[in-house]
């Protein structure tokens, strides 16, 4: 399962820079699958659609840090737990229920986005 950041988030951006796929970003900011991985050419997102790994998307959120669950991985396969979660000082990196994942799935999107 992917990690969501809550409205309860500070934006102190503590997170931010602990996320191992720079699935991390700040309120508003566009992301893109490229940023901080190895993937180039052709993405298929969570929900079936495919992009250009380059092209940017829009913001999860507008107002706190969000997490794109794109690139949510849990720090599965690089840490013992979600780093997001370790370090934030509001507790607001919790369990996205909506993106219910197996390891397995988690590790696969790890592989994909770290060729």
């Amino acid at each position: 399962m992917a990690i969501k950041i809550t409205d309860e988030c500070i934006n102190c951006g503590a997170c931010e820079p602990e996320c191992p796929n720079n699935a991390i970003y700040e309120g508003g900011v566009e992301w893109a699958i490229a940023d901080g991985t190895s993937v180039k050419g052709s993405y298929e997102l969570l929900d079936g659609t495919t992009v250009d790994a380059a092209a940017k998307q829009a913001p999860v959120s507008t107002d706190v840090y969000y997490i794109t669950p794109n690139k949510c991985t849990e720090c599965q396969g690089f840490h013992e737990e979600p780093q997001c979660a370790a370090v934030c000082p509001v507790d607001c990196c919790v369990p996205d229920e909506m993106y219910r994942e197996t390891v397995e799935t988690l590790l696969e999107r790890k592989d994909r986005l770290h060729l």
